[in-house]
């Protein structure tokens, strides 16, 4: 009878030792999931940051073209409003980013 008892102990107490293991686990498994999220957020936003970068790189060749090009007036209004276009284009996305982020 001594040694159901001793059985029963130990059995209780390997569960409280699994039930430990569990929610210590549990807990590291929600600070993965906080750390992913937050590399997520880091990636979106690095990514977001390429894109208005080779937007910037595209509006710099275009200036660049201007500065370098003999071309007549209807040709620099053109490209002039073709500039402010793509600039109101990196405001719209600029403001899309804030907003994601908040």
């Amino acid at each position: 009878m001594a040694s159901l008892s001793t059985q029963m102990d130990s059995i209780v107490e390997k569960t409280k030792n699994l039930i430990q293991l569990c929610e210590a686990l549990q807990e590291e498994n929600d600070l993965l999931k906080l750390e992913l999220q937050s590399v997520q957020v880091a990636f979106d936003t690095s990514k977001d940051k390429i894109q208005q970068l080779e937007e910037k790189l595209k509006v710099m060749a275009v200036a660049k073209s201007l500065e370098e090009a003999d071309i007549d007036k209807d040709a620099i209004n053109e490209k002039i409003l073709d500039t402010k276009q793509k600039i109101n284009d990196f405001v719209r996305e600029i403001d899309r980013c804030i907003n994601l982020l908040k």
